[in-house]
């Protein structure tokens, strides 16, 4: 029961922590916005409420000298897995700081970039609070002010990274996978039911404008790219 609880805790923040990373790409493009700005502060703060929930009862498991060397080579299995998406986290956190701080909204200091990025990030971050549709709720100037809070959270993950080490002493190169590299890539596990959102790319043919900024002679196609994140 403890292993199964244990997966399912996980495989929620995975699932959170990839919709966060799918979010961060989309700063400072085109499709930037308050929303976007939203989203991201209630799906890295889902994250982090998991990631305390995984950690406690991942710890409590670790401790237990009771329990039998197949269980524990397991719950050192998932906590290496643990540690490795909080690694994620933290990094993904630390350039939504960045971008934020080169992007802000309000009072924008430079120009959003052209990605060729379309379409709303609204189902992602749905998915990621398990809800039907996102309620926005934020104040104008989320993008800027939330920045502050972020700052503080890097730190809050960055010592609970430490502490998780200090507490449980489990050495990455020791833990056995379980399948080959590379084998959830080859699995038959449908996209439609593990797509965490889709992204549409379009890339229009190059116009002439009255400034003469346009490029001439340019016959390139109209081009429609569909990426899809997925969580394995």
């Amino acid at each position: 029961m403890g292993k199964e609880e244990c997966k399912t805790m996980l495989d929620a923040l995975n699932k959170v922590t990839a919709c966060y990373r799918h979010l961060v790409i989309a700063l400072g493009s085109t499709s930037d916005s308050q929303n976007l700005r939203e989203e991201l502060k209630k799906t890295r703060k889902k994250a982090q409420e998991l990631a305390v929930a995984n950690r406690t009862k991942l710890t409590t498991l670790l401790k237990d000298k009771t329990i039998s060397t197949e269980d524990r080579a397991e719950y050192e299995r998932l906590w290496v897995l643990f540690s490795s998406s909080m690694e994620l986290l933290e990094v993904d956190m630390k350039r939504s700081l960045e971008i934020g701080q080169d992007f802000p909204l309000k009072v924008p200091t430079r120009h959003l970039i052209q990605t060729g990025m379309t379409g709303s990030t609204n189902a992602v971050a749905a998915r990621a609070m398990s809800v039907q549709n996102m309620k926005y709720e934020a104040d104008s100037n989320i993008d800027t002010a939330d920045l502050r809070d972020l700052q503080s959270e890097i730190t809050q993950v960055s010592q609970m990274m430490e502490e998780m080490e200090m507490k449980v002493q489990v050495a990455p190169w020791a833990v056995v996978a379980k399948q080959e590299a590379g084998a959830e890539l080859k699995s038959n596990m449908s996209v439609g039911n593990s797509s965490v959102g889709v992204i549409s790319i379009c890339e229009e043919e190059p116009k002439d404008d009255e400034g003469g900024n346009g490029r001439e002679g340019s016959s390139a196609p109209n081009h429609s790219i569909t990426l899809s994140l997925c969580l394995l």
